[in-house]
């Protein structure tokens, strides 16, 4: 098993703390969802675990089966490249290349200063669009595809990275309903399936009640809900949010 540590991590930009003694473990082999109200911190703790940008107190640390814990903040670029993978809501501009080349790019993290791919990287190339069900797209326009299979290809890029831990910021963001809970199931599949630490944010709270293994909030400080714990969560959240009934299923709405 592998584990992403938070000690007493502060996060924030400049001059700015946004949040502070943040304190969480993040194993692998589960989704793991990130919940809160918008403008609350979710995007900025995801790149701060992911060394996209420094922590301002605290530290975040890897440790695989086996091997001492790490500070990922200390890695090099390319060091940090074979050991995080990170999907964000900005796209890259690839209205060009054909959804074979969006995933290949994936092992630019492995290959020489003119990025060839070896014979080995084709083939985790060609995995990868078998194990997301992309290998019939392999050959069609990246940007032809709808956003939900446009979603579907980003995530098939972090795969082919091969790191151990895979961060998502509001995946399923835009997506219609259909797409967005193909997506959560895609991930949650690779995370039980190749053991690997999925750590996504999203404001949709029925999605992820369903289809996380693990919660966390982020409000105050960073707290656990187990999913059949749904009520205390909202009651936690001192009006943030109400709950409506439709046919016995819940149904969060933000105010």
């Amino acid at each position: 098993m592998s584990l992403i540590t938070l000690e007493n991590l502060a996060i924030g930009y400049k001059n700015k703390v946004v949040k502070s003694g943040l304190t969480a473990e993040i194993r692998s082999g589960q989704l793991t969802a990130l919940i809160g109200t918008n403008g609350v911190g979710k995007s900025t703790l995801l790149r701060t675990i992911a060394a996209l940008q420094p922590c301002k107190a605290g530290h975040v640390t890897f440790k695989a089966d086996g091997r001492r814990a790490i500070s990922l903040d200390t890695l090099t670029p390319g060091e940090l490249a074979r050991m995080v993978s990170v999907v964000l809501t900005e796209r890259p501009d690839a209205r060009l290349l054909t959804v074979r080349q969006v995933v290949a790019m994936g092992r630019l993290p492995y290959t020489g200063f003119f990025g060839r791919l070896t014979t080995a990287d084709e083939m985790v190339v060609d995995k990868t669009l078998q194990v997301t069900e992309l290998t019939h797209f392999a050959n069609r326009q990246f940007d032809a595809l709808s956003d939900g299979e446009r979603q579907k290809v980003m995530i098939a890029k972090a795969l082919a990275q091969q790191t151990p831990i895979i961060i998502l910021d509001e995946p399923t963001a835009y997506l219609d309903y259909p797409s967005k809970v193909q997506t959560m199931v895609m991930l949650r599949r690779l995370a039980n399936q190749l053991d690997k630490i999925v750590l996504l944010s999203t404001h949709d709270l029925e999605l992820a009640f369903k289809h996380a293994d693990r919660l966390l909030s982020l409000r105050h400080n960073l707290a656990e809900y187990p999913k059949e714990q749904m009520s205390d969560y909202i009651r936690d959240l001192n009006g943030e949010c109400h709950c409506m009934s439709i046919n016995d299923q819940s149904i969060l709405e933000a105010k």
